[in-house]
């Protein structure tokens, strides 16, 4: 997806990274930019040693984004290495990571390169046991990957800032800033900041029954689950992890609906108090593809127009059974 937020690099600066990480005589044999992502730029580079990597770049600094969007590169990387390091999730390894800006004036870092192919490019040519077969074995890393516990709830990597001290509290501060983000950028919204934050304030309280952080993937949508002979090989873009509610997770949102997905998961969570926190995270996923829309101006005019026309059946929907 062509994204105001990707920065291109042209050969020479290619090389410079390759040398600088893989040594003075690693030359690029070929390379070529990775067009499925939608905010950081991604390469994939053959290297005059036989070995292929990915490259990925974040935006430039001055880039506008979104205010939970600034340094989920470090966010990713820290969440790639930790996860790999329990080693029961597939994940891609990380070779070399770089927020010096002293050879690029901007983050990036190489990545192994992931065999197979996104699930989402081949889910449609499959049988049905075959992708029952791949979304139960989703489940159950998905669950693996919701059973680590952390310290503390907010988003991965933020140690440094404030800590909030209730997932009720952390989730208003996320909803209230996407709703800030979409202010400044004069976003179309199907209603008021204020009015969407008066509805959303009467499901808060479902929230308290989220006592203990755990690891959220949150970004686990069909792209960034790479599967080969019929079976998962690689989950990767962890940019927007974090620690809270796994029910934020994205085969429980509304775009969703497997059962080979919550048996491999082993629960379907369907209680009322699960269903309100579900409808939370559904409407704030909602807003947040609409309004990165602004930010990341993408050229794709039919996406875009998808993507407020969600919005609203999503806040219809949310309005009509908080009444």
């Amino acid at each position: 997806m062509e994204s105001f937020t990707k920065v291109k690099l042209n050969d020479e600066q290619l090389d410079i990274l390759v040398k600088a990480v893989f040594g003075s005589e690693t030359a690029v044999n070929l390379s070529s930019e990775l067009t499925g992502g939608f905010f950081n730029t991604a390469y994939d580079l053959e290297l005059s040693t036989g070995k292929s990597v990915i490259l990925k770049v974040a935006p430039a600094v001055e880039t506008d984004t979104l205010s939970y969007e600034k340094n989920i590169m470090r966010t990713e990387v820290e969440a790639l290495r930790m996860v790999a390091d329990k080693g029961v999730v597939p994940v891609p390894a990380v070779y070399h990571y770089d927020e010096s800006l002293l050879l690029i004036p901007i983050p990036y870092f190489f990545m192994e390169k992931v065999e197979g192919q996104p699930y989402s490019d081949v889910k449609e040519s499959l049988s049905l046991p075959e992708r029952d077969a791949i979304e139960t074995e989703l489940g159950r890393y998905n669950r693996i990957i919701n059973e680590i516990r952390g310290e503390r709830f907010g988003i991965f990597g933020r140690d440094s800032e404030e800590p909030r001290a209730s997932w009720r509290e952390t989730f208003s501060c996320l909803m209230e800033s996407v709703l800030a983000d979409a202010k400044r950028l004069n976003a179309q919204l199907p209603a008021s900041s204020e009015e969407i934050m008066q509805e959303v304030s009467k499901y808060l309280p479902a929230l308290d029954a989220v006592t203990e952080p755990r690891l959220v993937h949150w970004d686990l949508w069909n792209g960034n689950v790479f599967v080969k002979d019929g079976v998962i090989v690689s989950l990767i873009d962890w940019e927007r992890a974090l620690w809270g509610d796994v029910l934020m997770e994205y085969y429980f949102r509304h775009f969703e609906n497997s059962a080979g997905f919550y048996k491999g998961y082993g629960t379907t969570y369907d209680s009322p108090n699960e269903i309100q926190r579900k409808k939370l995270y559904d409407l704030y996923l909602d807003l947040i593809l609409t309004i990165e829309c602004y930010s990341r101006k993408y050229a794709d005019e039919g996406y875009v127009r998808w993507t407020h026309d969600n919005l609203t059946e999503g806040w219809n929907r949310f309005k009509s059974s908080s009444e």
